[in-house]
């Protein structure tokens, strides 16, 4: 039978993982997708570079519509990044009938809705396994493995560098600023880190990760974005002394008026499994209800672990050239016209506890006033801890640990307190997430 023929344009870190592990795994691969697939084609910026994979056996080219256009290629497989480069690089590959295989989450979430219908109305496939914790598969597991599944709650550790840096604030007692040098002294981060530790890298992982779960279109605009540029050594300091680990999730839960959508801080229990994920590391926690409570764990990003899920989705477009298109998995799991538009929560609806932490000064009344302001909006509180006592004209830090609570509710009374006399500064405050069973309410 032909072998399939590829053109990866970026050649870079990812792209030239996905030609070694073609390379090196092509008679395994072939078994498996039942064809031979051969790299003919590459684009890189410059043809003089030395490159991490051996580029000799197919052309190499500065120019991507020598692959979009090129009536041999059957697969195109983007990892150059960005969006609007890519964006046209993938658009006009589909419009010359080629299947298009990335890795790109930015360009899933916010430009995958007009894609797909491209795809579609071609006849075409989309893979973007890699887009979302590369060597998990976790896109597989949801469209696939759980297709039998209401999907109740996502929940995940879905930007290494982030999870890296709160680790790394834990371990060695050392702030943001210091962490994140050492994350780009090791290449967990990159020169501007913009993306990975102010929450978009993550937002863009949930908003594919929420569509597929719950078969809606894909919402990047609604996802509520928070990063991880506020939290202090002092914050995970007071979190384990009660029992916590600050991590950065994704979060995509199922409630009776609609989806949440939220990525941001978060306070969880030691006892969590997520709790104990720590590093570069990915998990992903799945609630289904008859599945119940999964967890995915793995490398999300680096070389070879996201060329395996590249290459997973070179060999399932492979597999799927001469079949249907109307017979093939949905890119969004569910069939495109039963996509479901189910609103998404204002940030300001959702109902967690908090925690809270705020300097004031050591004089009768403070806590009293404090307390006065949390009740006044129904805040109850779980915990309060005042460190130590302090000279005069001096603050003292106090933590607070409440119950459930409306976000709106928690913004006006940090508003409040804020305002007292006896307050110094602003109220740091990160949400707690208990990721015990969960069904929509």
């Amino acid at each position: 039978m032909k072998p399939v023929n590829i053109g990866i344009i970026g050649l870079g870190t990812v792209g030239c993982g996905v030609v070694n592990v073609l390379q090196r795994n092509a008679e395994e691969i072939s078994r498996r997708a039942g064809r031979r697939i051969l790299v003919t084609h590459g684009v890189v910026r410059d043809l003089g570079r030395l490159r991490a994979c051996q580029t000799d056996a197919f052309s190499m080219t500065t120019d991507p519509n020598e692959v979009t256009d090129h009536p041999d290629v059957d697969i195109v497989v983007e990892l150059i990044g960005g969006l609007e480069i890519s964006r046209e690089v993938v658009c006009r590959s589909l419009a010359n009938g080629k299947h298009v295989v990335t890795a790109n989450k930015a360009l899933i979430a916010e430009h995958g809705n007009e894609i797909f219908a491209l795809a579609r109305d071609q006849g075409l496939t989309v893979a973007f396994e890699a887009a979302v914790a590369g060597g998990i598969s976790i896109i597989k597991v949801l469209r696939e493995g759980l297709a039998g599944n209401r999907i109740n709650r996502v929940a995940g550790i879905i930007n290494g560098t982030s999870n890296y840096i709160l680790t790394d604030m834990l371990e060695n007692d050392v702030d943001f600023p210091e962490s994140l040098k050492e994350a780009q002294r090791l290449g967990y981060a990159e020169s501007d880190p913009t993306f990975d530790v102010e929450g978009t890298d993550a937002a863009h992982k949930l908003a594919i990760l929420a569509s597929i779960a719950y078969g809606i279109p894909l919402k990047f605009d609604h996802v509520y974005i928070e990063g991880i540029t506020n939290i202090t050594s002092e914050d995970i300091a007071y979190a384990t002394e009660l029992g916590y680990r600050v991590k950065h999730l994704g979060l995509a839960i199922r409630r009776k008026d609609g989806i949440e959508l939220r990525t941001h801080p978060c306070l969880l229990r030691n006892e969590e499994l997520l709790a104990s994920v720590n590093g570069v590391m990915n998990a992903i926690q799945i609630e289904g209800d008859a599945v119940g409570p999964t967890l995915h764990y793995g490398a999300g990003a680096g070389s070879e672990p996201t060329a395996s899920a590249v290459v997973a989705d070179i060999v399932d477009v492979v597999r799927a050239l001469t079949t249907d298109p109307n017979n093939r998995v949905p890119h969004l799991a569910f069939q495109p016209q039963s996509l479901s538009d189910l609103p998404i929560l204002n940030i300001e609806q959702i109902e967690t506890p908090f925690y809270l932490r705020l300097d004031a000064f050591d004089q009768p009344g403070v806590l009293a006033d404090i307390t006065r302001i949390l009740g006044f909006q129904s805040i109850s509180i779980e915990a309060i801890l005042q460190k130590g006592t302090s000279s005069q004209g001096c603050t003292v830090p106090i933590v607070i640990i409440t119950h459930d609570t409306v976000e709106k509710a928690m913004n006006e009374a940090i508003q409040e307190i804020e305002a007292l006399d006896c307050v110094r500064g602003a109220v740091h405050r990160i949400r707690l997430e208990m990721l015990r069973s969960h069904s929509a309410d």
